[in-house]
């Protein structure tokens, strides 16, 4: 197990260049159990969670080549593609779930475990079964596991969700791709890596329509090919990053950014005070001397990110006045604050409310990542915190940053790992 030392480091400074997103890259190496031909994976970032979800392929009998220099991953089709996926790969992360999907439409029978993941709050699957039975499957729970089956296959079905989910979207999306007829979703999620999805699906012969939009329809085929397909950059990593030029008062250029894809984040760095300059590719945050309050709501996209609401706390700790995030995704995604009150800050819990009372500066302590995003906000603390922060537990860090030490310390960070 390891650590990481962050000491305060004045303003960051450089160009970083960001990988492919996370939250794309695991749905399209799930999406590649449809193809009847090898599919090509390019842009994929050295994460654990993407060593996991080889594990998971691979355990349901595919081949998986991973070039980490050349980040790029090849899935070849399984002789013999088992139905059942295991419950020590599954708990280790939410995102493995998505192979039911693929699976049922495959094989017309997948059982899955429950999933596991980042412990941030109640994400319940029903949405994800309820899109199964509506295109014709038979579902039933027993004993940890979901077992999803159709004798005769699926079919086409309007589906309603009763709230935007990205994995049931998703999933169902997946499922509906070899289902005969037409597949209708609506209230679907709008997140770009849905949108990638669905490039990759129709590279590989599907027929998606309306991604990105609020109702997808899915034209079953019965075959998929294989695909190569590069994965759009990982926008939270962006976010994390743009956070930390305004944080350290520093001037980062980003590249490799969708900027369409920051908006929010650009629009309440700009409410802070922050001064950014948007380019084909890239994005330049520069902080300024003193930061203003201001409030925020996560909401699905196109909203504020829930997965930056952790990081832009930090940011409004050491703010001038007082700020309100609210959280509506999430119920659990407030554990990092007393974490962060170890180190000085004033935040205090109403509800679904954060209220922050920025702070002259913030001390650094021992601290522990409780979940992915609350680690890198911690990280980011620690750049801006007198003396020395500890930040534990940072196998989370890990799942979603690659090495964020080492492009930190490129932008002139002072952060060690150590083991412990």
């Amino acid at each position: 197990m390891s650590k990481l030392l962050v000491e305060k480091s004045g303003p960051l400074v450089g160009r970083i260049r960001i990988k492919g997103a996370k939250n794309s890259v695991l749905k399209l190496m799930a999406a590649s159990i449809l193809a009847d031909d090898p599919c090509t994976i390019e842009s994929v970032p050295e994460l654990l969670d993407v060593e996991v979800m080889i594990q998971l392929l691979e355990a349901l009998g595919l081949k998986v080549d991973y070039n980490r220099e050349a980040e790029m991953i090849k899935v070849i089709p399984a002789e013999t593609l088992t139905c059942e996926a295991p419950y020590e790969i599954i708990q280790k992360m939410r995102a493995s779930f998505l192979v039911m999907g693929p699976l049922l439409a495959k094989k017309k029978i997948a059982k899955v475990s429950m999933p596991g993941g980042c412990d941030i709050g109640a994400r319940p699957i029903d949405l994800h079964l309820k899109g199964f039975q509506a295109l014709g499957a038979e579902v039933t729970l027993g004993h940890g596991y979901i077992e999803a089956k159709t004798e005769t296959g699926l079919v086409g079905a309007e589906i309603y969700l009763d709230f935007p989910s990205v994995g049931a979207t998703e999933n169902i999306m997946m499922a509906a791709t070899m289902a005969k007829g037409q597949t209708v979703i609506q209230n679907a999620a709008k997140e770009p890596e849905i949108v990638d999805l669905a490039n990759f699906l129709n590279e590989m012969g599907a027929n998606v329509r309306g991604a990105g939009t609020d109702t997808i329809r899915v034209n079953g085929v019965d075959k998929l090919n294989g695909a190569r397909h590069q994965t759009i950059p990982d926008r939270i990593i962006a976010a994390t990053y743009m956070v930390a030029a305004a944080l350290t008062k520093g001037d980062i250029t980003i590249e490799n950014v969708v900027s369409s894809h920051v908006k929010p984040v650009t629009a309440k760095l700009k409410e802070v005070g922050a001064i950014i300059e948007d380019g084909d590719d890239f994005i330049r945050v520069r902080g300024v001397d003193a930061l203003k309050a201001v409030d925020l709501t996560t909401l699905p996209y196109p909203g504020f990110p829930t997965d930056a609401q952790a990081q832009f706390m930090v940011l409004l700790a050491v703010s001038e006045g007082t700020s309100v995030i609210t959280e509506t995704v999430f119920e659990n995604r407030f554990r990092h604050v007393a974490e962060i009150n170890r180190m000085g800050a004033n935040i205090k819990i109403e509800g679904h409310s954060a209220v922050i009372q920025g702070v002259k500066g913030l001390q650094g302590t021992q601290v522990k990542a409780t979940d992915l995003r609350a680690g890198a906000a911690l990280v980011l603390a620690g750049l801006v915190a007198e003396g020395v922060t500890e930040v534990d537990e940072i196998y989370h860090i890990d799942r979603g940053y690659p090495q964020i030490e080492r492009d930190l310390m490129a932008l002139g960070a002072k952060i060690t790992r150590v083991d412990k």
